[in-house]
């Protein structure tokens, strides 16, 4: 058993410490500034993180959520290290293990191995600006992620869309999936990939959206809208509603005690993933894969090539930023609901390409489902 110091060795510590102290102020350092240089030093990329999203109004839940993703789950075993110690190869190896492994090992993630490193940067570019050393430096001097940034150069965009060709054979392989849904989530799922084919709505912005939000007019059509308080842009939007979305809105059952127009067993109490029925499906128009934003993507598409359609209009309807200075400066870019001739015309392409599809289809979609199930009510 160890004994503890003596009396007089701990007095000749202390003796040691003051005079450590006396030296440190001859210098002109202050021993307090030392003690905080020591704390600075000792921050983790956790306690960073926290300090970042604190700040009031910077940023929206989404974007905080998937930073907070990134920190618990990419960067776990580093996240209550000192943020300071994180070093240039570690950055590069955890996203070589990123891009070819992905998280969980199940196949290579670059594009989120990049995304989660962007994360990684941003956050130590806070420490630079927010936290010092004793004589006034930045904490860190540069940034470790900095070493790929060739790798994190900002991505060619996606073009990925579905074929005006092939969008009525779509349309009538979601119709006869929904009538096959298992359960009441996949149905909710394939609902919500029609609702945003039909009105080029982002993912979370259909799957989020409310009864509260959604005005149905059986008198009059044009009036018939959905509400975005709070979308990407932070511009409040009401958009109008085509036909065939008013038809999807109302297949939808209401679940009590649930305000979600397509609910979910999940905590969030909404439909997140689209990818079931979108992998399921995209082979059997020719594609390798789609995904929610290229239901969006085909929806701009077909309104300006196929419907002729003026391109200021569809960037409102679907919430980006118009690039024209009379459109950024007098157009009203809030109440959009008198657009509703545009998504009327874009449903009503959908829907007769889909009437083509359907004698052209019809006899494969058994083997492609199977028997059908009467879990969901007909459309």
């Amino acid at each position: 058993m160890r004994r503890p110091p003596s009396r007089g060795s701990r007095t000749g510590q202390a003796r040691e410490v003051a005079r450590e102290h006396l030296r440190s102020m001859r210098m002109g350092i202050d021993p307090r500034d030392l003690k905080r240089q020591d704390e600075a030093m000792k921050i983790t990329l956790r306690q960073v993180a926290d300090a970042y999203f604190a700040r009031p109004g910077m940023l929206k839940e989404s974007t905080r959520a998937e930073m907070d993703r990134h920190i618990e789950k990419v960067f776990e075993a580093w996240k209550e290290r000192p943020i300071a110690s994180i070093t240039p190869a570690e950055c590069r190896k955890r996203f070589e293990e990123m891009a070819t492994h992905g998280l969980r090992g199940k196949g290579p993630a670059p594009t989120q191995a990049s995304l989660a490193l962007v994360t990684l940067r941003t956050l130590i570019n806070f420490t630079i600006g927010e936290y010092k050393q004793a004589d006034g430096k930045p904490l860190i001097e540069h940034n470790a992620v900095d070493i790929l940034k060739k790798e994190l150069k900002p991505s060619v965009p996606r073009t990925r869309q579905i074929d005006r060709r092939k969008v009525g054979e779509f349309w009538h392989l979601l119709a006869e999936a929904r009538h096959r849904a298992l359960d009441d989530d996949a149905l909710a799922g394939v609902d919500l990939v029609r609702f945003l084919l039909l009105t080029g709505a982002r993912r979370n912005e259909g799957a989020e959206l409310t009864w509260d939000r959604v005005n149905i007019d059986d008198d009059d059509p044009t009036n018939c809208w959905w509400h975005l308080p709070d979308p990407k842009n932070r511009n409040p939007v009401w958009l109008p509603l085509s036909s065939q979305a008013v038809a999807v809105l109302k297949s939808r059952k209401r679940v009590s005690g649930n305000p979600h127009v397509f609910p979910s067993r999940s905590r969030t109490g909404h439909i997140m993933d689209t990818r079931g029925p979108l992998e399921r499906l995209s082979k059997r128009i020719g594609m390798e894969r789609l995904s929610a934003h290229d239901m969006r993507r085909t929806f701009v598409t077909l309104g300006v090539k196929a419907c002729r359609l003026d391109v200021a209009k569809l960037e409102l309807l679907t919430n980006h930023v118009p690039q024209g200075v009379t459109a950024r400066h007098y157009l009203e870019t809030s109440d959009l609901r008198d657009y509703h001739p545009e998504v009327q015309a874009i449903g009503d392409l959908i829907e007769a390409e889909a009437a083509v599809a359907a004698g052209r289809i019809a006899p494969r979609t058994a083997a492609l489902f199977g028997p059908a199930t009467t879990a969901a009510a007909p459309c």
